[in-house]
């Protein structure tokens, strides 16, 4: 069994509207990608900041910008195509009771939680990049990245963890702390392993500037340790991209000992041997 759940039916960038991309011809043809790739389990997870209802949660200008669709168009949608039900949602600390209330409102398969923003500032935005706007050192913002991906786990309203170290997307373009970054690792596999989200190995880092799967070997090691669930996704954006690389997130996975993959349907899961 291969799956791809974390996939977005359209690019980011502006004009890429819902009438134009949550088309059925355009469903069509990630399901002839996934197919091309041997990928069973097909689910779509679009950027909750693209949906009005998202403004409930945070006023964020990025978000303001972006909230124009109906999120419950968008999951009927879904249902007709014949994908899993997902969404990408940014965790936003002090916001559980609000995003809480927006996904439990919907019949979602699965939920992805994924930690984009550090405050108003990203890990992975230019337009709102926290190397530029920050004098902390390379060592705090990790921490504070581990950290709020602990909280975000913790807090249960998950199902799968997005690109877990997300913070290295720049590679040796923005600033990397010295030495064995196992130390920043362990700040969140607590919090992981309390909510029990499944962690996402992701393909996308292999078409980023740092070139290598996220999560790095250290950390699915200790996610290993820990017990945690995985699934391999490509976060793909086009259906060019979808199942991209997933020879070397299967073999990754092999060579650490990990044999299953967990499928979700109606939030509900269960394990399947990798295909």
């Amino acid at each position: 069994m291969l799956t791809d759940y974390h996939v977005h039916l359209r690019p980011d960038e502006p004009g890429t509207t819902a009438d134009k991309y949550f088309t059925p011809a355009n469903a069509e043809r990630y399901r002839v990608a996934a197919e091309e790739h041997g990928i069973a389990e097909l689910g779509a997870s679009e950027h909750i900041y693209r949906f009005t209802a998202a403004l409930d949660v945070w006023q964020h200008d990025l978000w303001k910008g972006a909230a124009v669709d109906d999120i419950d168009a968008y999951v009927e949608f879904l249902g007709e195509q014949g994908l899993r039900r997902g969404i990408e949602a940014d965790f936003i600390p002090g916001r559980e009771d609000q995003i809480a209330n927006l996904l439990q409102a919907r019949d979602f398969d699965y939920v992805i939680g994924s930690v984009h923003f550090l405050g108003d500032l990203a890990v992975d935005h230019l337009g709102y990049d926290i190397w530029d706007h920050t004098s902390a050192s390379p060592d705090k913002v990790w921490e504070r990245y581990f950290r709020t991906l602990g909280e975000c786990g913790r807090s249960g309203l998950f199902d799968i963890l997005a690109h877990p170290d997300l913070v290295k997307v720049w590679g040796r373009r923005r600033p990397v702390p010295d030495g064995d970054l196992r130390r920043f690792y362990e700040l969140a596999i607590e919090g992981i392993v309390e909510g029990g989200a499944a962690v996402e190995v992701s393909t996308a880092g292999l078409r980023k500037p740092v070139g290598e799967l996220y999560p790095a070997a250290g950390f699915l090691d200790l996610c290993i340790e820990a017990g945690c669930d995985f699934t391999i996704s490509s976060d793909a954006h086009t259906p060019a991209d979808l199942g991209s690389h997933y020879d070397a997130a299967v073999e990754f996975l092999a060579e650490h000992g990990v044999t299953e993959l967990t499928v979700f349907e109606g939030r509900e899961r269960r394990k399947e041997p990798i295909g």
